[in-house]
C-alpha cells in the first residue's frame, strides 16, 4: 500500500495552520508568521497551475527555508495540469499540496474550480488520485473544502464528498464549517454571511477517524482553540492571522502546551528580525512596500497602534522610504 494511503501518524503536523489568503499568504508574510509563530504549518495563497505552468515560477513558487514544510495550494479543475504545476512545486522545495475545494470568488466559478469543484466530487477524487500516484512518496495531498454550496447543503452529501477523496487516498481535510453560495455573495460576504457549524466538523473526524481533520472558520481566540483541539487534529487561522499576528505567538504557545521563548517575544524583536529579511529580498528586487504592508497590524490592540499603521501607510511608499523608515515609526509605539 502506497505509504500516503495510510493513516497520518504524526496529526499535529496539521495542529496549528495558517490558511491560503488571496493577496495575503505571499512570501513575505509567510516569513513574518515564521518568526512570530515557527511552528504554524504555512500555506500559499491559492493559484492557479497554469501561472505556474506558464508564469513566473520565482513569484509563485519562491520561498525562504524557514518556510518549510511548505504548502502549496492550487486552484485548479484539470488533473494533468495540476499534476505538472505540483510537480514543479516538489521541485522548488514544497512538501505538501492542497487542492482548493473552497474558494467562492467570481474567478473560480467561471473557470469551474474552487468551490465549484464541490459539485463535482467524483472530479475532486480523480484530481487526488493522480496526484498520489505521480508525485513522490513523501509528499503530502490534502483537500480544503467548505460543507457544501449552494442547494448541496446536507451532511449526507458533504460526508459523500469527503468519503470519495478518501477512497482515492487522501488523509487531510481542512474544513472551512460553512456552505459557500456562489450567487448574489461575494468573497468576503461568503466568509461571513454563511453561518458557522462546527458540529458538521466534529461528526466528520468522529466518521473518518483515520484522517486528519483541521477546522477553518471563525477561529480567533483561546477558548476556542481549547474546544476545537478537543475535538478534531488542529486549527487553521485566516483572516485574524493577518489583522492581528502578533496573536499567533500566544496561540503557538497554548497549542503546543510548552515554555518556548515565544512567551518572551516582543513585538519590536519581530520588526527587526523582519527588516533583516526585507534587507536581503530588496537586493533582490522585492518592492519594500510590498514587504513593510505585513507588519502594519502588527500593533493591533496596543497603545499607538493607529500611529504605527499611519505612518507605515503614509511612508512606506515614498522614493525615500528605507529600513529607517520602519524604525521611526518604532519609535512611535516603544
Amino acid at each position: 500500500m502506497n505509504s500516503k494511503t495510510t493513516p497520518v501518524k504524526s496529526p499535529n503536523e496539521w495542529k496549528f495552520c495558517l490558511a491560503p489568503m488571496m493577496k495575503k499568504t505571499d512570501r513575505h508574510f509567510r516569513y513574518l508568521i515564521s518568526i512570530i509563530a515557527p511552528k504554524m504549518r504555512l500555506y500559499t495563497e491559492m493559484i492557479t497551475p497554469n501561472a505556474i505552468i506558464h508564469g513566473d515560477r520565482a513569484r509563485f513558487l519562491g520561498h525562504s527555508k524557514q518556510e518549510l514544510p511548505l504548502a502549496l495550494q492550487l486552484g485548479g479543475a484539470d488533473p494533468e495540469s495540476i499534476v505538472q504545476s505540483a510537480l514543479l512545486a516538489v521541485q522548488a522545495g514544497f512538501k505538501e499540496i492542497n487542492l482548493n475545494c473552497g474558494c467562492p470568488s467570481d474567478r473560480v466559478q467561471s473557470g469551474a474550480f474552487g468551490a465549484a469543484m464541490m459539485k463535482q466530487p467524483e472530479l475532486v477524487a480523480n484530481c487526488v488520485a493522480t496526484l498520489y500516484r505521480e508525485l513522490p512518496p513523501d509528499i503530502r495531498v490534502s483537500v480544503k473544502t467548505r460543507l457544501g454550496v449552494d442547494d448541496l447543503y446536507s451532511y449526507t452529501y458533504f460526508h459523500s464528498f469527503i468519503a470519495q477523496a478518501v477512497e482515492s487516498g487522501c488523509r487531510v481535510f481542512h474544513i472551512h464549517a460553512r456552505k459557500a453560495l456562489l450567487g448574489g455573495l461575494s468573497p468576503k460576504e461568503n466568509r461571513e454571511i454563511p453561518p458557522l457549524n462546527y458540529d458538521w466538523v466534529y461528526r466528520l473526524k468522529k466518521d473518518f477517524p483515520m484522517c486528519t481533520v483541521v477546522i477553518n472558520g471563525g477561529v480567533n481566540s483561546v477558548s476556542q482553540l481549547s474546544e476545537h483541539l478537543q475535538r478534531v487534529d488542529g486549527v487553521m487561522i485566516g483572516r485574524h492571522a493577518y489583522n492581528n499576528p502578533f496573536d499567533l505567538a500566544q496561540f503557538e504557545t497554548i497549542i503546543f502546551d510548552q515554555d518556548t521563548n515565544l512567551a518572551n517575544l516582543q513585538r519590536k524583536d519581530v520588526v527587526l528580525k523582519y527588516l533583516d529579511y526585507v534587507d536581503n529580498r530588496m537586493s533582490e528586487g522585492f518592492q519594500f512596500k510590498t514587504m513593510i504592508n505585513h507588519l502594519i497590524n502588527l500593533y493591533q490592540g496596543q497603545p499607538n497602534a493607529k500611529a504605527w499603521r499611519r505612518y507605515l501607510s503614509v511612508n512606506s511608499g515614498q522614493k525615500s522610504a528605507s529600513l529607517e523608515t520602519v524604525l521611526s515609526a518604532l519609535s512611535l509605539v516603544d
